[in-house]
């Protein structure tokens, strides 16, 4: 008679089998109904609604989101297609998102079917689709991207209500960028006699600073007989004119995120000091708080640590070879690698107290700090030293956070202008704040992002005299729902506010966090 762990296993298989064809929204039957109940009760398998399933991680927490969030799109695509079949297709604003590169996960999907239903499926964790009744636009302001049905990026523009250049300009904007030639546009347009929105793409492309093709648009629209009127749906004038080939829509939201956020950083964040700052005095604090540095910013990111376990990996009394004596191997390599990468950040602190440019130390040397994190891993043999090389090769997601960081392919173009911004940006406010935030936005590494994201932030606050900061992990919560904030609602404020605060109680010399005792 098999055991239950053989039990489990044959359930195992059966859902690597579907695994493997790439199934990751699991129908009741396409398993077992005792294959079901024994991945669900162990926690292989994660109920959707009724009949429908995705896998999920057992050693994940009760009501954690991250795994559902990292499936949602392919979920949704392959629920969309089984009811539908070809016949849905995401909204043009969703579409136009996309397009942009926010795959940021909705709270509510809209699809567009004409077998809708007009009501919303509930999904977990308050997400949901609404499938409403609706025609399907024609076939050639269509495609696929992903699995997923959406408009065009052209029809998407087009279709798209005016409300979105309002409450997503940053989105509206990195897709007017993407348009290079005015052919696809205004082949909808006239097609289908749409002068009113014409006026409005016109005033869109005008403000980003593409005057070539809003007069081509009013041109061509009015030799077709069309009365048609410009106006600007954007609230503002966009920050920069952009170039007429943008390499990326990722590079472009960047740019944008950046130039519209900062303004806000500099009127919340407090000053930089003006006392010339001594440099021999500042390094000395920096060794002196190291302890309490590593204690929260390794408990920030769940490694269970102690004061005496962190000296005693900065004393050398620990080594790979006898870390399994140690209550978890995982904390004394954490530990151990956040020594050595704070002994090589310390060098770079120092380039910028004697005046180098932070963005250029930073681009420098971020990479040795990365590499320095994960030294003890491979001396341990847990990593292989090719897993150092570079910025990632696969998808990664943030825990409990509806943004979705960009491809792999996007990382490459994002990072270089990250260290651009920094290099050219004259406030050191905006340095640390915005410095810290799009280094965790784009999310250049499998892990360890959050760790080099605060040895960054003090790296430029650095640059403005500014005191080492440490974030207490008591704070936790506040810090992430900050950060979930500005990357998912393009909101800088709470971010800003709180990093502001903990920056000014420091400069004001009051009680900072302390490491509990053992």
């Amino acid at each position: 008679m098999a055991s239950p762990s053989e039990k489990l296993a044959e359930s195992l298989e059966a859902l690597k089998e579907l695994q493997d064809r790439d199934i990751v929204a699991v129908r009741s039957t396409d398993l077992s109904r005792t294959h079901s109940e024994r991945l669900l009760k162990n926690g292989f398998l994660q109920k959707v609604m009724k009949g429908w399933y995705v896998p999920s991680d057992p050693e994940e927490q009760r009501g954690e989101s991250t795994g559902w969030y990292a499936l949602f799109w392919d979920f949704c695509s392959a629920y969309l297609e089984e009811r539908f079949e070809k016949e849905w297709c995401l909204s043009p604003e969703q579409s136009l998102f996309l397009h942009a590169g926010n795959r940021t996960v909705p709270q509510q999907l809209l699809v567009r079917a004409p077998k809708g239903g007009n009501k919303p499926t509930n999904l977990p964790h308050n997400t949901s689709l609404m499938d409403v009744k609706l025609a399907l636009p024609e076939e050639e302001y269509r495609e696929q991207s992903d699995k997923l049905r959406i408009y065009t990026l052209p029809a998407s523009l087009v279709f798209a209500g005016p409300g979105l250049f309002r409450q997503n300009s940053t989105d509206a904007r990195a897709a007017l960028a993407m348009i290079q030639d005015t052919s696809d546009v205004l082949a909808i347009l006239l097609d289908g006699g749409h002068s009113k929105i014409a006026g409005r793409l016109a005033g869109a492309f005008r403000n980003i600073g593409r005057d070539k093709i809003a007069d081509e648009i009013i041109k061509t629209m009015k030799s077709a007989g069309y009365d048609v009127r410009e106006n600007d749906p954007f609230e503002e004038q966009a920050p920069f004119v952009m170039g007429t080939r943008e390499p990326s829509p990722y590079v472009t939201r960047v740019k944008l995120m950046w130039h519209t956020m900062r303004e806000e950083v500099i009127d919340i964040f407090p000053e930089a000091p003006k006392k010339k700052t001594n440099i021999d005095a500042y390094m000395k604090h920096v060794e002196e708080i190291y302890v309490t540095d590593a204690y929260h910013s390794l408990s920030i990111e769940g490694y269970r640590v102690s004061a005496e376990l962190i000296e005693r990996v900065r004393s050398g009394a620990w080594n790979p070879d006898n870390s399994g004596k140690d209550r978890e191997q995982t904390n004394a390599l954490a530990a151990r690698g956040y020594h050595e990468a704070f002994e090589v950040v310390t060098p770079s602190i120092r380039k910028v107290l004697d005046g180098q440019n932070a963005g250029e130390v930073a681009d420098d040397d971020h990479s040795t700090w990365y590499r320095e994190l994960f030294a003890p891993s491979i001396t341990a043999g847990i990593l292989k030293a090719s897993d150092l090389a570079g910025y990632r090769n696969r998808p990664v997601f943030i825990r409990k956070s509806m943004h979705a960081p960009p491809s792999r392919e996007a990382v490459r173009d994002m990072m270089p202008l990250l260290f651009e911004l920094l290099r050219e940006e004259y406030s050191p406010a905006v340095r640390v704040v915005l410095g810290h935030f799009v280094f965790v936005y784009i999310h250049p590494y499998i892990d360890g992002n959050g760790r080099i994201g605060r040895f960054l932030m003090n790296v430029m606050l650095a640059s403005g005299g500014y005191p080492w900061t440490i974030i207490p992990v008591q704070k936790r919560d506040d810090y992430m729902q900050s950060l979930e904030a500005a990357s998912v609602h393009q909101n800088i404020k709470p971010f800003t506010e709180f990093l502001g605060n903990l920056v000014r109680d420091n400069i004001e010399g009051k009680p900072g966090p302390k490491v509990p005792a053992d």
